[in-house]
């Protein structure tokens, strides 16, 4: 047998205005069950005006106080995410062979990284490839959500909603292409050459699509679970989903294989429509009823399943929210260069 595989890991945070999340996400990892002397955090703030530093400094004592692994505040001066890990990458010890992404308002249970750890260990054995990232499951926040975050949720718990990404409801450990909140191996990210911080957002797919084009292997696991707050309002929401849509043509420009047709379905429809309205044919209602019609019953099928009559309408208006703006923000995405989201 081999020896026992205790990584060491480095959880890296780059947050910006995340004090009313952060502390929360910090405790737990200051909870979790993989040992404090394998596990260090490093925050990484990107300028942030509100109460983000105060918590984490109330974090820090309280690691301090129960033997939790370290806790390390740092500025960001790049401010965006891309920038915050490559810095992080730069900075974390040599001991350091493993580097999990976290963001600041989200949390995971106390056995979330010895889960990730298990997991690695089992797949390295049956994976040919060397194993670059493992990826794990993303669902809501806990505690009550209001109704805005149940329509959002139900949405993305939706196949229409998901589209088979970072929110996809998987069942079993599986390679993928674009694993969410990842273990990654430090030495394939400096193979890589960190993360290209000419994305302001989707970053990681972007690092995952080179990761898999230098030959390595990306996993994702049902055993780990990442609980995300996301948005609490509609607008946000239109901002969120326009956000996606442009930094995926971003991605695809630079990876073509990331494209999915399926994507563009929401064009094809509207294309369609309007060539049938201009002919005066009166099947132009066709394409119209039908996406009616789906967006109706999956609002039914999610009201049976979470038991909230309001999704009766919030999950047809956020489905057609979100294939709105992601549809815009792809065409968007080939007439601007990005900048900083503002759907927080």
């Amino acid at each position: 047998m081999g020896a026992a595989f205790n990584p060491m890991i480095a959880t890296v945070i780059p947050v910006l205005n995340e004090g009313a999340h952060i502390g929360a996400c910090l405790d737990s990892l200051i909870q979790q069950t993989y040992p404090a002397s394998q596990h260090s955090i490093m925050v990484l703030d990107g300028g942030s005006t509100d109460e983000t530093a105060k918590e984490v400094e109330a974090a820090i004592l309280r690691s301090t106080r129960t033997d939790g692994p370290k806790i390390e505040f740092h500025s960001n001066p790049g401010r965006f995410v891309a920038e915050g890990r490559n810095l992080a990458l730069k900075m974390i010890p040599d001991s350091v062979t493993h580097m999990l992404e976290l963001i600041g308002h989200s949390t995971v249970k106390p056995d979330h990284i010895t889960a990730l750890v298990e997991e690695w260990n089992r797949i390295s054995e049956i994976e040919s490839r060397p194993l670059a990232a493992l990826g794990c499951r993303v669902t809501s926040r806990e505690g009550q959500l209001g109704v805005v975050e149940s329509w959002v949720e139900a949405t993305l718990a939706s196949p229409l909603g998901s589209g088979g990404g970072q929110f996809d409801a998987f069942a079993k450990a599986t390679p993928c292409k674009i694993p969410a909140f990842v273990l990654h191996a430090r030495d394939a990210l400096v193979a890589v050459g960190g993360w290209d911080e000419s994305f302001i957002s989707s970053q990681d797919s972007d690092v995952s699509m080179r990761l898999a084009a230098e030959g390595y292997a990306l996993w994702r696991t049902p055993r780990a679970t990442v609980h995300m707050t996301k948005r609490t309002g509609l607008g946000r929401w239109w901002k969120m989903g326009h956000r996606y849509g442009f930094w995926r043509t971003k991605t695809v420009l630079r990876h073509p294989k990331r494209m999915s047709l399926r994507e563009y379905l929401p064009w094809f429809g509207l294309l369609l429509t309007t060539a049938l309205f201009a002919l005066e044919s009166p099947w132009w209602v066709v394409p119209v009823g039908a996406y009616g019609c789906v967006l109706v019953a999956e609002a039914v099928r999610m009201v049976l399943r979470f038991k909230r009559p309001s999704l009766l309408v919030g999950v047809p208006l956020c489905l057609f929210m979100l294939h709105t703006s992601f549809s815009i923000g792809l065409v968007d995405g080939f007439l601007r260069r990005g900048r900083a989201a503002t759907d927080r």
